[in-house]
C-alpha cells in the first residue's frame, strides 16, 4: 500500500498540486465562514487579493526551486549521498523520519531565523503583517521570505538523501496545515487542544501572529507541534486576547500591495531585531 502511495508521489503533476491548493483553499475558506474564530468587518475578496498575488510568486519560485531540486535529487542518488543511504531504514520509517526532518528543517528552524535574524525578519515582517489573519494568509509570503525557506528545505533534502516522493509528500502536508492553520477557523476548545498535542492546530498559531511579543516570537512549527514544546517556544492561552498585526508596520496598509513589496528596504519601519 505504502509503495503504492509512493509511486503516486513520484509522478504528482503540477496540476495535481494546485488542485490541491485551490481544493485547500476552498475547503477552509467556506469553513472559516460557517465557523469563524473572529468576526472581521472586512470585504474578504478585497482582503485576500494582496495574499492570493503573493501566492502567485509563491508558486512562480516553487516552479523555479523545483528544477534546482530535480538537480539535487539526481545528484544524491549518483552520489549516494545522505542519511537513508548510510542507513537502511524500514522505508515507513524513512517517509516518517523525512516528514520530521523537513518540518524541522524548512518549517521550525528556518522560521525561528526568520525572527531571530534581523535583515530575514524584514522580510518576514510581509506575513506578519496581516491585521485579519484568515486561510489566505498562509498564502502571504514576500519573495524573499518564501526563497529563503526554499533553501533551508534543499538542505534538508541533501542531508538526509530523501527521494522526490517523500519531499511531494511533505509538500503536500505542508500545504493542509497551512491553510487549515491560519483559516478563521473556530473550533471546540477540547478539540483544538488535542490536535495542538502534536500538530499546529488552528488557536495554536493565532498566537504566533499576534502584534507583539512574546507571543510573536513562540508557536513556529508548520507541521508538528512537538517542535516547540521540545524547544520551549510552545505557548496556549485564550485566543480572545490575540490582537492580529505588527506594531512597527502601518495596519491600514495591510492590504496594500505595493507597500508590503517594500516592507524589506523600507528603513522608516523600525525593528530591534
Amino acid at each position: 500500500m505504502l509503495n503504492h502511495i509512493i509511486d503516486f508521489f513520484e509522478n504528482l503533476t503540477t496540476l495535481h498540486k494546485l488542485i490541491w491548493i485551490i481544493g485547500c483553499l476552498s475547503v477552509f475558506w467556506i469553513a472559516e465562514g460557517i465557523y469563524p474564530l473572529v468576526n472581521f468587518s472586512y470585504k474578504k475578496w478585497n482582503h485576500s487579493r494582496v495574499n492570493l498575488i503573493l501566492l502567485g510568486t509563491t508558486m512562480l519560485i516553487n516552479v523555479l526551486f523545483g528544477i534546482a531540486t530535480v538537480g539535487i535529487f539526481q545528484w544524491t542518488a549518483s552520489q549516494q549521498f545522505g542519511v537513508f543511504y548510510w542507513i537502511d531504514f524500514p522505508i515507513w520509517l524513512e517517509l516518517l523520519l523525512a516528514v520530521m526532518a523537513l518540518d524541522l528543517i524548512a518549517q521550525y528552524f528556518v522560521h525561528f531565523l526568520l525572527h531571530k535574524v534581523s535583515f530575514m525578519w524584514r522580510f518576514h515582517m510581509v506575513h506578519h503583517s496581516d491585521t485579519a489573519v484568515d486561510v489566505t494568509t498562509g498564502t502571504r509570503h514576500h519573495p524573499g521570505d518564501f526563497i529563503m525557506r526554499e533553501t533551508f528545505a534543499l538542505f534538508a533534502i541533501v542531508i538526509f538523501g530523501m527521494p522526490v516522493a517523500f519531499y511531494l509528500i511533505y509538500r503536500i502536508l505542508t500545504i493542509f496545515f497551512t491553510y487549515f492553520s491560519h483559516a478563521n477557523l473556530k473550533l471546540p476548545t477540547n478539540v483544538d487542544k488535542f490536535i495542538s498535542y502534536i500538530f499546529i492546530s488552528p488557536n495554536v498559531h493565532k498566537f504566533h501572529h499576534h502584534f507583539e511579543r512574546p507571543w510573536t516570537d513562540t508557536n513556529y512549527g508548520n507541521i508538528f507541534s512537538f517542535w516547540d514544546r521540545v524547544f520551549g517556544t510552545f505557548v496556549y492561552d485564550d485566543p480572545k486576547k490575540i490582537y492580529y498585526g505588527l506594531d512597527v508596520t502601518d495596519g491600514a496598509k495591510a492590504d496594500d500591495l505595493r507597500y508590503q513589496l517594500g516592507v524589506p528596504f523600507d528603513t522608516s519601519i523600525k525593528t530591534d531585531y
